[in-house]
């Protein structure tokens, strides 16, 4: 398995420059550096293949996740908003693939954070996400992509909440390239068993997002990591292992995380820094033994 870290662990902001992370995280130890989109979406095809060359130059992979706006909901009843979403998909795999990323992972079937002032229509989105996802899966698999479908807590999506939910949609979607996304901190939320979810998600799962229950690194909580690595073992998953960590209140990350309390107790980046490096220490000796 490779072990990375989703970038927005240092920053308060979205849009950044990555070349600092991606020496930074091989730095720490890790073996690949996990990027939103978000600061993709106007970069030249020059910019782009920098970003690249560093990484490869690093021996260091690279992985992609999103959380789509409203402007780009695969569940939409708007057909012009499903229309701009499908292209902005397979624009996006062709940047992706121009970097070499192989997957891209997130609320992708709808948005977020949703907005829960306005009516809730889960059969309906879920029928219209089926049927674009289903489309925007093939784009991805014509790009070598796999489109992975996180399954978020309750306060944060409606769609797909349990991997139960998410295994139905993939299996009603039936791409290959359609795969389920399992994240612990909201597995903690909203399962039984984390143990049976994953065992749920079973061949479906195509990514895996790892975090304390308050959402600091792996290791500084009471998470089950022994049994959560004992479930993927069964399953045989043998992909990534990502941690994505959120502990600085502030900006336009701690608004949308809702991050109301420093949870970093003040750290330094250099302690924010010694914590990742001890986390994926800690995460290669539970997974790999």
């Amino acid at each position: 398995m490779r072990y990375g870290i989703y970038y927005a662990y240092w920053t308060r902001n979205w849009q950044v420059d990555y070349k600092e992370y991606i020496y930074k995280v091989k730095r720490l130890g890790f073996d690949l550096l996990e990027m939103s989109v978000i600061p993709l979406i106007d970069a030249s095809d020059n910019v782009l293949l920098e970003l690249k060359n560093i990484a490869d130059s690093e021996g260091l992979a690279l992985t992609s996740g999103y959380g789509p706006s409203a402007k780009h909901n695969l569940g939409s009843s708007d057909p012009d908003i499903v229309k701009n979403t499908i292209d902005f998909y397979r624009e996006m795999f062709r940047k992706l693939e121009l970097m070499g990323i192989h997957k891209i992972g997130g609320g992708v079937y709808s948005y977020w954070p949703v907005d829960y002032s306005k009516p809730i229509d889960k059969e309906g989105d879920w029928a219209r996400s089926v049927e674009n996802v289903r489309t925007v899966g093939k784009l991805a698999l014509e790009h070598g992509i796999d489109f992975n479908l996180e399954v978020l807590n309750r306060f944060e999506g409606y769609l797909i909440n349990t991997a139960a939910e998410a295994k139905k949609f993939v299996e009603e979607v039936d791409v290959p390239s359609v795969k389920i996304m399992l994240d612990t901190f909201h597995m903690n939320i909203e399962e039984d068993s984390i143990t049976e979810a994953i065992c749920t998600a079973g061949k479906h799962l195509g990514h895996v997002h790892v975090g304390e229950r308050n959402r600091k690194v792996p290791g500084k909580g009471n998470m089950p990591w022994y049994e959560v690595a004992a479930a993927l073992r069964k399953i045989n998953y043998n992909l990534d292992i990502v941690m994505e960590p959120f502990v600085l209140m502030g900006g336009q990350v701690g608004s949308d995380i809702k991050i109301w309390h420093d949870i970093s107790s003040g750290a330094s980046m250099e302690k924010l820094d010694q914590d990742a490096a001890n986390s994926v220490a800690f995460l290669r000796h539970v997974f790999e033994n």
